[in-house]
C-alpha cells in the first residue's frame, strides 16, 4: 500500500506535465469555443461597421457612435460646412439639439484599398434638429480605416440628393 502511494505521488507531477505539454498547442493557436482572430480588413466587415454606425444614429446610441469614429473623424455637411471630432453626434444628441427618429441605408456601394475603404449610400434620415423637424435624402460616403482589428470612420461626406 506504501509502494502504491509514492508511486501514485510521483506520477501525479508527471501527469501535470505531459498535460502541460499536450494543453499548450491548443493555448497558444487558440482551441474550440475561443473568439476567432479577426479576418482583416473586408468588404463584408467595413459594410457591417457602416451598418452598424446607423443603426447607432437611428437609435439615437451615443456611446455607440462615439466607438465607431476615428478620434480624428470628421464630417463635411451638406451645405459644405466640416465638422471635426467624433463628439459633435453625440454632443449633439446628450444636449437635445438633435434627435432622429429615421437613418436608413440603401443602395451601398463598398470599395476596398487595403486598410481604407469607401462606403457610399444612399440616407433618408429624419429627426430634429434645433427645435425644427427635418426629413431629408443624401447621398453619403463614409471612409473608414482599418485600427487595432476593427473599422473606424475618418470621414463622413454628405451631398443632397433631389428627387
Amino acid at each position: 500500500m506504501k509502494n502504491q502511494i509514492m508511486q501514485l505521488n510521483i506520477a501525479r507531477p508527471i501527469l501535470v506535465i505531459i498535460t502541460g505539454f499536450l494543453l499548450a498547442p491548443i493555448q497558444m493557436f487558440g482551441g474550440a469555443g475561443n473568439e476567432k482572430p479577426s479576418p482583416g480588413p473586408t468588404v463584408e466587415n467595413v459594410l457591417a461597421a457602416d451598418q452598424e454606425l446607423a443603426r447607432a444614429l437611428r437609435e439615437n446610441d451615443t456611446a455607440g457612435i462615439y466607438h465607431l469614429l476615428d478620434k480624428d473623424w470628421a464630417v463635411i455637411s451638406t451645405r459644405g460646412g466640416i465638422g471635426e471630432g467624433p463628439s459633435i453626434f453625440p454632443d449633439g444628441i446628450r444636449t437635445g439639439h438633435l434627435t432622429r427618429k429615421t437613418y436608413e441605408l440603401s443602395e451601398p456601394r463598398v470599395r476596398l484599398f487595403g486598410d481604407i475603404a469607401l462606403v457610399t449610400t444612399k440616407v433618408k434620415t429624419s429627426g430634429m434638429f434645433e427645435g425644427k423637424s427635418f426629413d431629408v435624402k443624401e447621398r453619403q460616403t463614409d471612409t473608414w480605416l482599418w485600427k487595432n482589428g476593427a473599422w473606424k470612420c475618418i470621414l463622413t461626406h454628405e451631398s443632397n440628393l433631389q428627387e
